[in-house]
Formats: C-alpha cells, sequence, structure tokens
C-alpha cells in the first residue's frame, strides 16, 4: 500500500546531525503515526509520500523546514524576583511561560546571575540540520475514529 494521506504507517528511523551523531532513534518496530496529521516535520512527511513498505529512504531536512534557526530575540534577560525565593533554578531547566498576548512559550534556562536569569525561547533542534534514516515497515488505512482524533490508536484502541 502506497503512503499518502490518512495511512497508518509504521516505521523504524534513526535520527542524526550533520556530523553524523545519533539524536534519536526507534528502530523497533514501535513508531507508529498517522500521516497528514502534522505529526511529523512537514518536509519530512513530503519526503514520505507515495513510498511503500519496504522502502528505505535517507532524508535530509535542512534547519529551516525543521525547527527553524536559532532567534537571539528569543534570548532574553528576566529579574530574578520573577521565580518565587525558595525554588531552586538550574542551568537547562526547562519551563513554561507566556508571552505579553498570553501564548504559552517553552524555554529553557541558560544562565544564572545574582539579579537575573537568562531564558532561551529556541527550540532546542534550532539550527541543527536533521538527517534521517528511514524504513517504512508498515502503511495500513487509519480507522475512522483514528482519522476523528488525528492519531494512531493502539491495538486495544485508544487511551486517552
Amino acid at each position: 500500500m502506497q503512503l499518502t494521506k490518512d495511512k497508518v504507517v509504521n516505521i523504524n528511523y534513526t535520527l542524526k546531525d550533520k556530523e553524523s551523531n545519533i539524536m534519536d532513534e526507534s528502530n523497533d518496530g514501535t513508531f507508529t503515526y498517522l500521516h497528514g496529521a502534522k505529526n511529523l516535520i512537514p518536509a519530512l512527511e513530503r519526503a514520505l509520500e507515495g513510498k511503500t513498505s519496504g522502502d528505505k529512504v535517507n532524508v535530509v531536512v535542512p534547519p529551516e523546514n525543521a525547527y527553524g534557526l536559532r532567534d537571539e530575540k528569543k534570548i532574553q534577560h528576566v529579574p530574578r524576583k520573577m521565580f518565587p525565593v525558595d525554588q531552586k533554578l538550574e542551568i537547562g531547566m526547562p519551563f513554561s511561560s507566556a508571552t505579553p498576548d498570553g501564548t504559552a512559550v517553552n524555554v529553557v534556562i541558560t544562565g544564572i546571575e545574582e539579579t537575573e536569569v537568562i531564558i532561551d525561547g529556541n527550540h532546542p533542534l534550532a539550527d541543527v540540520e536533521l538527517h534521517f534514516n528511514i524504513e517504512i515497515i508498515d502503511v495500513r488505512d487509519a480507522t475512522k475514529e483514528e482519522l476523528e482524533h488525528g492519531h494512531v490508536h493502539g491495538p486495544g484502541g485508544h487511551q486517552h
């Protein structure tokens, strides 16, 4: 069966950066997604379109088509007093914040000074060229329920 929109796809993959460092992988046959439901990076979905079971695909996704380019405007110095006095802060600590208009954003602490905390709102994979090695294991039609929910359900149905 050909991989098209609204198909459930089971893949094995290895994700590397351009220096060939493995960043993520799932090679045990358990990674399954609903194609066309925005469950993958759009550039990766486009590269897999039309493939069939057994196909092996190597896909390079540049940063601007993945998690974007680093934006220095997303790095901010905020007053330490914005955090609870008794909260232990650590570099690398993620947390959610909100923009002045109320939009939720995920940030990471990248520096801690006496009166300021430096936070970075860039995605951790900003500026990273992604190299995927993918093996398509199986392609099947999605169930009506999977299409309604926008994601794949396990063998026993959905667990949400």
